[in-house]
């Protein structure tokens, strides 16, 4: 008998199942709430189970919608919101429970699992305004309810946007791409041979960083940046009710509601780390930048000539080419490659299994340590139509034990839009297999958990300025010679990788790595400072405006609309928090380092980061477990040294 659950969503029947499970949950509510002696273990503990029954519940519709998007999938998952989201409030809000986690915290001996737990929910209820008077609450109600119907809409009218958009193209217009990439693009219309390009990730990487001609590369990336323009009255929405959220709980403004729970003390230290960063990189990025422009020889290089010029600059400095690498990186080599990496760092396992999934491109991997399954992998690589764009690791089962200490196992999702294999061979960009290395930190820090209990068990109870710690952490193995070794080779005549190809990719891993930051921090103080200030109808292009004063060396167009398609500040869980990248590479440089200094394989560091950090998930605060790991406060210079900044 299978310890996971099977992967099935019953479209016909999940608004009535769900329905079910709610009026059943509140019923057992206002049973556990007439316990008279309640304790962890009868009160707690059935709570955080219901929990979890709801969340292995949810998710697979969750991810199918975003994997599969069909009018179906998108009816279904938007008729769920206001039943789950009423359900969650609700829940997040009942003083009654909030009191008994209080009395409980005060009068019962606790492990140090039990008192996380306890502890966190402690913080979101009273984050959630559950001893709010009972208008507030409702408001705050309507306020989730609204949020969640609205960044349902941002992330549909982008997907809408990404399927809707096609650039078709003819032989003379795809002058500069790769025999394979021209082959991936191809397209018959009415006879005649034709090359499309859409604004999903691959086709559209792949045009502005080869695509010659400069017309046709403005089009693309203005149909890129103007994508779904209906997205600017969400935003506008959404930030005056995030601003009255944060104050109907007390908080000066949404930014100090989103970093109460964080590893950052203040407002005052994100805005200062990001500026700090800001400071280090610009010196050298006006150098880059200079470089560049002298390269291009453009009077009036724009924004979509960057990605094109770079490239071109890169192959003339370092006689480095992408295209060549391609042929290293089969995708199912890649990731077979990566699992033997893993299992060298950590000693763990993955078998394939033959479980039938939503596409069949779609793939499971039971994952063993020491030889004995610890939990569930799913892949699914590839770009399609009906998928969202970018990469993700979406958590489903949590590791736990349940009221009659039956361990369950936890399993993930790592989805990323890579190019297809129906025409031709995956070939990943280096580029790509560092985000599959990125998505898999994640996984494992899910994955490879040893708590007990659900609630900080794998990422559930991590710091959202600290969950990147273990992704950033394993993604700078994908430039390490060592580890590329064990799988960079060719799809065809199975030839390794050279050292003088690796030596290449180790000398460009930092190649324009200060522009880069500076457009991260751009990207993190333009969310930040937003969710700091009252926000007015219009404000947003002014204040994106009057950061990039300060962060950005090359103006973009006046029709660059960026924050219409900036899903992770407004359909994802980064509000105010997108300075977590950052914030947790500082972590990941640190620790990183100090495995290669080590050797990477089988060193100290490495089996404590498998003990300390991922074996212990959300259990401890990630500043004491680093702590515990490193034996110091994180260290800012690491970032700068490994980014390849002096200072």
């Amino acid at each position: 008998m299978s310890r996971f659950l099977e992967f099935k969503v019953d479209l016909e029947s999940f608004i009535e199942e769900l329905q079910k499970k709610v009026d059943t949950n509140s019923k057992k509510i206002e049973e556990l709430l007439k316990i008279e002696d309640k304790t962890y273990a009868n009160f707690v503990k059935v709570l955080e189970l219901m929990g979890e029954d709801m969340e292995e519940f949810f998710t697979p519709l969750s991810h199918l919608n975003s994997v599969n998007n069909s009018e179906k999938t998108q009816d279904i998952y938007t008729k769920s919101l206001p039943i789950i989201t009423e359900y969650s409030t609700k829940l997040s809000q009942n003083l009654d429970i909030y009191n008994a986690f209080k009395e409980i915290q005060k009068s019962e001996e606790l492990n140090g699992e039990q008192k996380r737990v306890v502890e966190l929910n402690i913080q979101n209820f009273e984050l959630s305004g559950a001893n709010l008077d009972d208008e507030k609450k409702k408001r705050l109600e309507e306020i989730n309810l609204r949020n969640s119907e609205l960044s349902n809409d941002f992330s549909q009218n982008l997907i809408n946007a990404i399927n809707e958009y096609e650039m078709i193209l003819d032989e003379k217009d795809v002058e500069g791409l790769s025999a394979e990439d021209k082959k991936s693009y191809e397209v018959e219309i009415d006879g005649a041979k034709k090359y499309k390009f859409t604004l999903q990730m691959p086709p559209y990487i792949t045009y502005m960083t080869y695509g010659k001609n400069r017309e046709k590369r403005e089009e693309l990336y203005k149909a890129f940046v103007t994508k779904a323009p209906k997205n600017a009255k969400i935003i506008d929405e959404l930030m005056r009710l995030r601003d009255e959220e944060a104050k109907i709980l007390g908080f000066e403004n949404f930014a100090q509601l989103s970093i109460a729970p964080k590893m950052a003390k203040d407002e005052k230290s994100v805005v200062d780390f990001l500026q700090e960063l800001a400071r280090a990189a610009k010196p050298m990025a006006k150098e880059e930048l200079q470089e560049l422009r002298e390269f291009a020889n453009l009077p009036d290089l724009q924004s979509f000539d960057l990605t094109f010029y770079a490239e071109k600059l890169k192959k003339s400095k370092y006689k480095f080419d992408q295209e060549l690498y391609r042929p290293y990186f089969e995708q199912n080599s890649v990731v077979q490659g990566l699992f033997g990496f893993l299992h060298s760092l950590f000693g763990i396992e993955f078998v394939k299994n033959d479980e039938s999934l939503w596409d069949e491109k779609a793939s499971s991997y039971d994952v063993l340590v020491d030889g004995k399954t610890r939990a569930r992998l799913y892949l699914d690589l590839e770009s399609r139509k009906g998928k969202r764009g970018g990469a993700w690791m979406h958590n489903w089962q949590s590791h736990y034990a349940d009221d009659k200490g039956k361990e369950h196992l936890a399993s993930a999702f790592v989805v990323a839009n890579f190019p297809s294999s129906v025409n031709s061979p995956s070939l990943l960009r280096h580029d790509d297999v560092v985000t599959l290395f990125h998505e898999m930190g994640h996984a494992l820090h899910h994955l490879l958990s040893e708590v007990d209990e659900n609630g900080v068990s794998g990422i559930a109870g991590v710091e959202w300025d600290a969950v990147e710690f273990p992704s950033q952490f394993l993604e700078n193995f994908a430039y390490e010679p060592k580890v590329l070794k064990m799988f960079a080779k060719h799809y065809k005549s199975k030839e390794i990788l050279s050292d003088e190809m690796i030596n290449k990719i180790v000398e460009v891993k930092n190649f324009h790595s200060a522009l880069g930051m500076l457009r991260q921090v751009e990207f993190s103080l333009f969310d930040f400072k937003l969710h700091q200030a009252l926000h007015v109808e219009g404000s947003v292009q002014a204040l994106l405006d009057s950061i990039r004063e300060e962060t950005s060396l090359i103006k973009p167009p006046s029709y660059n609309k960026f924050q219409n398609g900036f899903a992770h500040i407004f359909a994802g869980g980064y509000a105010a928090g997108y300075y977590s990248y950052k914030w947790a590479e500082v972590l990941s440089a640190d620790a990183f380092l100090k495995v290669v200094d080590e050797g990477i394989f089988d060193t100290k560091t490495g089996r404590d980061y498998l003990h300390i950090i991922l074996a212990k998930g959300g259990s401890k605060s990630m500043r004491d477990l680093y702590i515990e790991l490193m034996g110091q406060e994180p260290q800012t210079q690491s970032l700068l040294r490994l980014n390849g900044i002096k200072v």
